[in-house]
Parts: structure tokens; C-alpha cells; sequence
């Protein structure tokens, strides 16, 4: 076999070792709680707890920025890698709050499989419809886990009844719970019959006590919950709500396990479930529609960038997905948007906000790129032969505001933070005529985006700035002629988007732009 064929099957066997999925929800649903519970059963953190820095543990997770911890929500998607027996764990956490959206959009564009939690007691909850909805348009197959079965909440049949009706997905649990929600006694393994029992350790921060037990022995132990349980499993069984592979890789259906994450009951479950059956890194469609085999040579792209991860260097870090071939730290790439060579020295693993220097990486993997001020988000990165993978879309904002500072001695580290956050996609930052440079516009998705920009730059750039909301909620793409149009119009804005110079048409609602495009058939307007 040839050095190139020896090294191509190197790369296969590599990928089919990683699983790179995402922990998604609507807020308050557990997600970070989760991402720690899963790297605690795989032996990376010595006790739960960490993510929020209970008690005296130190924070070492995904929530690592000083506005999650004091909030106790996830703002922005971090990436975790460990190994778990021979396989090696991509996990990203994701916001759960619809605000970042766009966010939590880029990080399932660099995934290859999703867990989606479900709170016992809430059910389905609108973050959660979009995301499967998103998950659906992208083929993104997704487990889901009952999440929070030590407290009360909906009966178990009647969940499986919501996530069918009104998702369309078939739901196929692997695991079914032994006692209602809030009298949690374990869980059977449909698969095998197997009954575990599961026991919070104390003060919940350590594994779960489990103990596998007989039929005859839960019986008698549990008595009517244990009939119950097995008369539910009839039931699934005579609905045929069993496993498919082809399904549930076609996002047509979802596995579904019970637990609880904070307690870490029904973690370890999920854990070797996700290896067991969520996809390894496969080919993935770029630009010309043609397919790049994981064992091509390398290419990559970026998803999401984060700066002053490292409050000490106040560096920027570029997360990029490996789509093939094997990554080494030097190696020299091209940048496919300009075609320009890009040095790769800087590259790091990351374990939330904790990183080490990594020096080679595989399909599947995400690798922190220090200091890559020349990319931005979806950006594609390749060695040997081109490729570019398909831009990363952008959400229609919904809110805007004027950004400026009465500091005028602080004016250049104002500028500075308004790019970096336009960079990282934080906000989409808009140029104004009227307005001039000093007063850059910020249009974001929600509004709470605005709270994360100006916490940011106060924090990290030391400047307090005034926002002044303006009254429009629609925008929509235009050219130069319909700027020379709308000028005519009153209630109507023309601003130029920083990131790529796409000029945005800017209504109080879309009522008032319907009428303006029924006054100019002629005017270009795309929302």
C-alpha cells in the first residue's frame, strides 16, 4: 500500500473514532448541566458542580464567561473534547435562549449528530420546536433525553404523544423510566431487558449509585410502578416505537432516553448510547455540490470566533471543524476566500475555556486557531486540493440601536471593541450616513444581544457606552439604485452592513415596506 493510501486509511480510522455532536434546548433546560454531567462520567472532572463554580469548586466548563456565571445561562456555545474509552468526544454546548440563535445555527452547521433536551415538566417549549425544526432542514439526527425525571412533571406516554404530534419526529425510546416523574427509581433498557437502579450520590456532585436487578427483584421492590412501567412498555411495543437506524440517521426519528442531569442519573445511559449510534464525521457538501471524503486532504471551517477567551493575551480564537484529512499544528493552509496562505502554529484543543497546544487533529475535531484576526465566520481552509464549503447564513435582525461613547479618550478601544464583536457575530454592526462613523448602529436577533455587546465592552474594552434604540423592526437587503429610491421615503433607512458591505433597507414594519415596494415595483428589497 502507498504512503498516500496508508495515510487515507489512517484518516478514516481516525474519524470513525469521533462523535461530534451538540447539546441543545430552550433555556433553563439543562444544557451546561448536561455538557459537565457527560465529561464527568468521562473521567475529565473529578465532581459535578463546576460549570457555575458551586461551593468551592472551580468553574472549568462551558459557562466561562463572567456574565454566564452571574447570569446562570449560557450566552455564548463553547466546545469540549475529551476521550471516552477509544473514542474520542466533541461536545459544544449551545444558548439555549432564542436571542442567540444564530449562534446556536452556526454550531449545528459544525456538528454531525444532536442531543436535545426536554424538561419533564415542560415538555416541548418554543426554542425547542425551532431547533428541532433546524436540526430537520439540515438532516442533523437527534436523541433527545427526558431531562429532570426527579421532579415532577408529565407523564412519560404523553411526552412521546407531544414530540410525534407536534414535531413530526417518531420518537423510539431506549430507555424507559420505573416510577413517575418525582419518584424516579431507575430505568429499563428496551434493548435488553435490563432494569437499572439508579441513586443520586451524595450531595449529587459525584457518578450515580446504579445497581442492575432482576425482574423478580424490582417486582417486588417497586410493586406498582414496576407493573406500570412494563404495561407502558407494552404499549410502545404494540405501536412499534422501536429503533431504526435508517430513520433516525434521517432525522425521521429520535432515540429517547430518562434521567436526570443534575444528579447525573441516566448520564452514563445517554453517554454510551451517543457512541454507540450517533454518526462518526462523514462527506460533507461544499459549493460545487460535490461531496469531501473525509479522507481527502485537509480542509476545514470556521464556525464561530471568540476573543479575550485568555483575559491575560486578549487573543482571538477561530474554531474550525475539521472536514478531512489530518491536521497538523504549522502546517501551512489556504485561506478559500482570498486564496491567501494561512500559518496554522497557533493551534490549540479546547476544553471550554481551558486550551493546550494540539498538534494534530482529525475529521470531527474542533481546533482553536489563536490569533487569526485574517477569518471570519465561514471561512473555509484547505491544503492540497480547493475546496470551499457553503457560507454560513446570516439571521435577519430585528432590533436596532445607535452605539456611542461620551468617553472621547476612549474612542479608539471603542472602535476596537465594535469590530471584534461585529467579527465574532455578537451583533451585526450597520454604517450610517446620517450618523457618521462615531455612532455605529447595532442590529441584533434579540434584544439581550445589546446587554451582551455592552457588558462586553465595558468589561473587556473599559469604555460605557449609551444605546439609542431605533423604531425598526424589518430589514431587508437593497442595491444602490433602491438606496437613491428610499431616500424619498420617510420612516425609512438605508445603512450599510461593516462585515461585507451589503446595504440594508430598515422599516418600522413590514406593513410600511409592503407599501413602499407596492409604490416602487422597480426596488430591489430581499428580506
Amino acid at each position: 500500500m502507498s504512503q498516500n493510501a496508508l495515510a487515507s486509511s489512517g484518516v478514516a480510522v481516525q474519524a470513525g473514532r469521533r462523535r461530534t455532536f451538540a447539546v441543545i434546548s430552550h433555556p433553563d433546560a439543562g444544557k451546561s448541566t448536561m455538557t459537565e454531567a457527560l465529561a464527568l462520567h468521562a473521567r475529565v472532572i473529578g465532581q459535578a458542580g463546576a460549570v457555575h463554580g458551586k461551593g468551592d469548586r472551580k468553574g472549568v466548563v462551558s459557562d466561562w464567561m463572567a456574565m454566564e456565571q452571574q447570569r446562570g445561562i449560557s450566552i455564548t456555545s463553547a466546545a469540549l473534547q475529551f476521550s471516552y474509552g477509544d473514542t474520542v468526544i466533541n461536545l459544544l454546548d449551545t444558548p439555549g435562549h432564542a436571542d442567540f440563535s444564530e449562534d446556536t445555527y452556526r454550531v449545528l452547521t459544525a456538528v454531525d449528530s444532536a442531543v436535545m433536551l426536554l424538561d419533564a415538566a415542560k415538555g416541548l417549549e418554543p426554542q425547542t420546536l425551532k431547533l428541532f425544526e433546524v436540526c430537520r432542514q439540515r438532516s442533523i439526527p437527534v436523541m433527545t433525553f427526558i431531562n429532570k425525571w426527579d421532579r415532577p412533571g408529565h407523564d412519560a406516554l404523553a411526552l412521546m404523544d407531544e414530540i410525534e404530534q407536534r414535531i413530526g419526529l417518531k420518537p423510539t425510546p431506549l430507555t424507559w423510566p420505573v416510577g413517575i416523574a418525582g419518584h424516579f427509581q431507575g430505568v429499563i433498557d428496551r434493548r435488553t431487558g435490563v432494569f437499572t437502579r439508579m441513586q443520586r450520590s451524595p450531595g449529587g456532585a459525584d457518578l450515580a449509585i446504579e445497581e442492575e436487578m432482576s425482574s423478580e427483584e424490582a417486582a417486588e421492590r417497586y410493586g406498582a410502578d414496576w407493573v406500570t412501567a412494563n404495561e407502558e412498555l407494552e404499549l410502545l411495543a404494540m405501536t412499534e416505537a422501536d429503533y431504526d437506524e435508517k430513520e433516525f440517521l434521517a432525522a425521521k426519528s429520535t432515540p429517547v432516553l430518562f434521567g436526570a442531569a443534575v444528579a447525573n442519573l441516566g448520564v452514563r445511559q445517554l453517554l454510551n448510547v451517543l457512541l454507540e449510534l450517533a454518526p462518526p464525521p462523514s462527506a460533507r457538501p461544499t459549493v460545487t455540490g460535490a461531496d469531501r471524503p473525509v479522507d481527502s486532504s485537509f480542509s476545514g471551517f470556521v464556525f464561530k470566533m471568540q476573543a479575550n477567551m485568555n483575559r491575560t493575551h486578549r487573543d482571538q480564537v477561530a474554531f474550525v471543524r475539521v472536514c478531512s484529512g489530518r491536521f497538523e499544528r504549522g502546517m501551512i493552509v489556504t485561506h478559500a476566500g482570498t486564496g491567501r496562505p494561512f500559518t496554522t502554529k497557533y493551534a490549540q484543543q479546547i476544553f471550554g475555556q481551558g486550551r493546550d497546544t494540539i498538534d494534530e487533529a482529525y475529521p470531527g475535531d474542533v481546533i482553536g486557531l489563536v490569533n487569526a484576526t485574517a477569518l471570519g465566520i465561514g471561512d473555509t481552509l484547505y491544503a492540497g486540493e480547493p475546496v470551499q464549503y457553503p457560507a454560513l447564513p446570516s439571521f435577519p435582525p430585528e432590533h436596532f440601536a445607535v452605539v456611542s461613547t461620551s468617553d472621547t479618550s476612549a474612542f479608539k478601544r471603542f472602535r476596537r471593541g465594535i469590530e471584534q464583536l461585529d467579527g465574532e457575530g455578537v451583533v451585526q454592526v450597520l454604517r450610517s450616513e446620517q450618523r457618521g462613523d462615531q455612532s455605529p448602529v447595532l442590529a441584533a436577533v434579540g434584544p439581550m444581544q445589546f446587554e451582551v455587546a455592552t457588558y462586553r465592552l465595558e468589561t473587556e474594552f473599559g469604555v460605557k457606552v449609551q444605546l439609542n434604540h431605533l423604531p425598526y423592526e424589518v430589514a431587508a437587503r437593497t442595491d444602490a439604485a433602491g438606496r437613491e429610491i428610499l431616500r424619498t421615503e420617510s420612516n425609512v433607512e438605508v445603512m450599510t452592513r461593516v462585515r461585507d458591505d451589503t446595504l440594508l433597507a430598515l422599516f418600522p414594519h413590514k406593513w410600511r415596506m409592503r407599501t413602499v415596494a407596492g409604490r416602487h415595483p422597480e426596488l430591489l428589497l430581499e428580506e
